[in-house]
């Protein structure tokens, strides 16, 4: 294992993150918990050596001792691991496993041999590994360990990571440095801190990754780089992780001289057969693609007159005999701009439900219009009765301050998740997924996602993709617990609880939307109105005028795409909870809220305490000096500084421009912008990182 552990009298000195919240430290005497040996008879098979590995790594730091990993039982207070198949002992047991999958664990404590153990075990050996990080994380944040039988199994068998990352190293909407996929040297050198990746990823339930871009290059399915990827398949399969490859629809014109990419074609479709069948070649346990197609400038099969089906179904058919799967993103726009760029992905997809092949999942975003700070949730979770859905969220925060905003996510998704759908048979929108994936702000830099807070965006998805019911704040406790330590997870919660809704306040209150400045989404551009199509400018979506301000989504009829319960409840702004009105109300100005304010004074209100709650953040993380390391401190604390003032500049620039529409005075109490509106449309970002391309 790459990842080294502290002792306890270093526990304050300075760390660099690359541990994530596998940073295993000596937990007091009183809660040790004694394990004398790791009995694993099969200690060479590679998933459970992983397993075995983790488990001596952990609790030898955790406990100050050295713990053998040994093939028979000779003391008491032994962790016996394995499947019933490989460890006799767990055989001896007769566990009633019954796992929904092979995925599963069962930890129990028991008797074996007059010895007391503790057993880790499933079906199969990933169970096992998912059971081992399980009883680490149990350990390290000082939870105790259950007195009888525990089961857990994931709520969905696609729990991936999508990377944006290009052939180049570059990565879109990437916050965090290069890639770490060395393409250049693959294969022959394999990155050790892949391993790492693998272990952070198993140790929170991810068992796939989509190693490029989904604006993508067909280069990717070059025979040479075939073997790159087999390189990296090969050092995440013992982990549980399968790779997936963005597929470029104009790959068989741009790799195999064809002179057309048309589905229906059977040139095209023989080019894809065989290609696809040179991957698995390779790659035997190769997932399968992502597709974005006829969605800002990718090819697809709407250029040929095609359907998304007819488009899906000819790449889905070539996988099929190999297992393979293909999931086609739904984040797609008309040519011509459309009354509601919120409504294309309905518009789109749910005419098509149950015309795609069994082996093809639709890719819909968590909203409607794209990873805003808040949005409702997509109207096709729940529309689509006879297609799978996959839930797409992104890691990245491409629209909430990149790395240097503290804006923990998983309160976001919990509000997708939680969301019912108000159709027949289903509760929410947890219910209609096959699983989730996440946009990935993983790269290069030492701290792997470019801040120590945005880890705990990575640690949620995979958590919440697990068990989607876990809910946001108890995976903020988890996370801060096993990277900060538990002595100050409690404050550190409290951060995270109230960051996302700070950072919607100072970005976007009541509903706004796609407010931020063109192109790298840095910083704040309320008044762009100069793009080349209307629905790629701000002013499309807030509409503001000196009468009012808000999209009009019932005038549109994008309200009818929701379920009827749903339109009687947005369907007038009395009766839409205020922070969604203006995303589906014009509303005057002067409208009253149900604080009596007028929708002016509240959104002046709102950008304001967006502010106040950042300081308030950075002051109660003053009070951690001397209980966190001074390294990570340090970052965090000057990251806060950024933060306070990026949110008085989105608030200033914000009110400055709404003033020069409403020409209304500022609600007493409140202080005015510190420039001149003219002074905040100068601003200019031209380097800002993560912007290769439209998202």
């Amino acid at each position: 294992m790459l990842m080294l552990t502290a002792s306890a009298s270093s526990s304050l000195l300075a760390e660099d993150g690359y541990e994530l919240w596998m940073r295993y430290r000596t937990v007091p005497v009183a809660k040790q918990v004694p394990v004398s040996q790791i009995v694993c008879p099969f200690a060479d098979a590679a998933t459970l050596k992983a397993a075995h590995s983790e488990l001596k790594l952990g609790l030898e730091a955790m406990n100050d001792r050295t713990v053998p990993v040994v093939s028979k039982l000779t003391k008491q207070d032994a962790v016996l691991i394995g499947t019933p198949l490989t460890n006799e002992y767990i055989a001896g047991l007769n566990l009633d496993l019954r796992p929904f999958d092979d995925e599963a664990f069962v930890y129990a404590p028991a008797t074996v041999n007059g010895k007391r153990v503790h057993v880790i075990t499933g079906t199969e050996q990933q169970g096992v590994l998912y059971g081992a990080f399980w009883f680490l994380r149990q350990l390290q944040s000082g939870k105790p360990l259950p007195k009888s039988r525990y089961y857990s199994a994931p709520r969905y068998k696609l729990r991936l990571l999508n990377h944006w990352d290009n052939l180049n190293r570059s990565v879109e909407r990437g916050y965090a440095g290069q890639s770490i996929w060395d393409w250049h040297k693959l294969p022959d050198y394999v990155d050790p801190r892949i391993i790492d990746y693998a272990r952070a990823n198993a140790s929170i339930g991810i068992n796939g990754a989509v190693l490029t871009n989904v604006n993508s290059n067909a280069m990717v399915l070059r025979a040479d780089y075939i073997q790159k990827t087999k390189a990296i398949a090969d050092t995440l399969r013992p982990y549980g992780i399968k790779v997936y490859l963005t597929g470029r629809f104009s790959a068989p014109i741009e790799l195999g001289k064809l002179k057309t990419a048309d589905p229906l074609d059977p040139e095209v479709q023989q080019w894809w057969k065989d290609k696809i069948s040179e991957v698995y070649r390779e790659i035997p346990d190769f997932g399968g693609f992502v597709v974005k197609a006829n969605s800002e400038g990718q090819p697809g099969p709407q250029n040929y007159g095609r359907s998304h089906a007819e488009g899906a179904n000819m790449i889905a058919d070539a996988l099929a005999p190999h297992g393979g799967i293909l999931m086609w993103r739904a984040f797609v726009y008309d040519d011509k701009t459309p009354v509601d760029r919120a409504a294309q992905a309905y518009k789109e997809f749910q005419p098509l439900d149950g015309q795609f092949r069994s082996n093809v999942i639709v890719q819909v975003k968590n909203g409607p219009i794209d990873f805003q700070p808040r949005e409702p949730f997509s109207p096709l979770f729940g529309a689509l009765q006879k297609t799978p859905a996959l839930m797409e969220v992104q890691v990245t925060k491409e629209y909430l301050g990149f790395a240097t905003h503290l804006a923990y996510l998983g309160t976001m998704w919990q509000e997708a998740l939680a969301s019912p759908t108000r159709r027949r048979g289903q509760e929410k929108v947890l219910d209609t997924l096959t699983g989730i994936a996440g946009v990935s702000n993983i790269g290069s830099d030492r701290n792997w996602c470019g801040s120590h807070f945005d880890q705990a965006n990575w640690y949620a998805l995979g958590r919440l993709a697990w068990d989607p019911t876990l809910g946001a704040e108890k995976v903020a406790d988890e996370w801060a617990r096993l990277t900060f330590g538990t002595t100050v997870a409690k404050p550190v919660v409290s951060m995270m609880m109230r960051s996302r809704e700070a950072v919607v306040d100072y970005t976007g209150p009541l509903g706004l939307t796609h407010l931020m400045a063109t192109g790298h989404h840095y910083g704040p551009g309320p008044w762009v109105d100069n793009l080349g199509r209307a629905d790629w400018n701000p002013v499309y979506f807030h509409r503001g005028d000196r009468d009012g301000i808000g999209f009009d989504r019932v005038a549109a009829g994008t309200l009818k795409q929701y379920a009827p319960g749903w339109q009687a409840v947005w369907g007038k702004p009395e009766t839409t909870p205020e922070n969604l009105l203006l995303w589906f109300h014009h509303v005057p100005w002067s409208y009253r809220l149900s604080s009596g304010k007028t929708v002016w004074e509240e959104m002046v209100a709102r950008y304001t305490h967006g502010v106040s709650e950042v300081i308030s953040m950075r002051a109660e993380w003053a009070k951690l000096g001397g209980k966190v390391d001074a390294g990570r401190f340090a970052q965090v604390t000057e990251f806060l500084k950024i933060q306070e003032k990026e949110a008085k500049w989105w608030r200033d620039a914000s009110i400055a421009y709404w003033q020069s529409l409403n020409g209304l005075p500022l609600p007493k109490g409140f202080e005015p912008p510190e420039h001149s509106l003219e002074y905040y449309k100068s601003i200019s970002h031209p380097y800002a990182p993560g912007n290769t391309h439209t998202g």
